[in-house]
């Protein structure tokens, strides 16, 4: 398929699907099965660094102003509740911290368009949002428990066809914390992992081994930065309507056929 083509429908999965709870890494993994990926290591993992450093950037876009007043908050003398919001994200990032760097190689294996594992993951992801949509509406605030219940789902969420928002923001609404309030910090509390993986993966790969073609990362950038903007947006307004359910019922049809096809294939 055309490099172009094939980096703008990268992009736009990589832009929806990490902020939809329907996971981004079990849709890159399939789109790229049905796309026939046979990329080297080095261009696929400089284009994966790409999209989500694009997604990254849509996230900080969308909550520009919340992370500014947090940063003028947290260096003033008056700025407790910010801090302590401060404190929860590094509470909520130890447990995929711990997972990423611990079983690193085990995780890189399960990334190999496992679309048997993928699918069963997505039903999965189905059914958390299932309970979530369900939940009780409560107003509840995230405390440091809750911030380390929270990142353990983000933690398990590393698995490939398990929506990392879907687990978290569920999670958090199944505790009852507040929905808005719920995706907000789901979305947050992301950030720092996304541009610390960024980092590692460009400090420890290898880029030089192939003639990486410039055009389509920066296409594919662009794509998932600006469709990444509308789903961000999306999403939040679904969480506070609690319409999971029917992101629940595409992720079991998905993953209902695509086991189907994996066994029957």
């Amino acid at each position: 398929m055309n490099e172009i083509l094939s980096a703008i429908i990268l992009g736009i999965i990589q832009g929806l699907t990490e902020f939809l709870p329907v996971s981004s890494s079990g849709h890159l993994e399939l789109a790229k099965y049905i796309l026939g990926d046979d990329k080297v290591p080095a261009e696929s993992l400089m284009m994966t660094v790409v999209l989500h450093f694009g997604t990254a950037l849509a996230t900080v876009y969308v909550f520009r102003k919340e992370i500014l007043y947090i940063i003028q908050k947290f260096f003033s003398k008056d700025g407790h509740e910010e801090k302590s919001y401060v404190w929860k994200i590094i509470i909520s990032m130890i447990p995929a911290a711990i997972i990423g760097v611990l079983f690193e190689k085990q995780l890189e294996a399960l990334f190999t368009q496992n679309i048997l594992l993928v699918c069963a993951m997505l039903v999965l992801t189905g059914m958390l949002l299932f309970i979530a949509d369900k939940a009780i509406y409560t107003d509840k605030e995230v405390t440091n428990g809750n911030a380390l219940k929270i990142g353990i789902a983000q933690a398990i969420a590393i698995t490939p066809g398990i929506s990392r928002s879907g687990a978290t923001i569920a999670t958090s609404v199944i505790l009852g914390i507040d929905r808005s309030k719920a995706a907000e910090f789901s979305f947050l509390m992301v950030v720092p992992l996304i541009f610390g993986k960024i980092a590692k993966d460009l400090l420890e790969g290898d880029f030089t081994a192939s003639n990486i073609s410039l055009g389509p990362l920066f296409i594919g950038f662009v794509v998932s930065f600006i469709t990444g903007i509308f789903a961000c947006t999306w999403m939040i307004k679904i969480v506070r309507k609690s319409q999971l359910s029917y992101f629940a019922w595409y992720c079991v049809i998905v993953g209902v056929i695509g086991v189907f096809y994996a066994i029957f294939k």
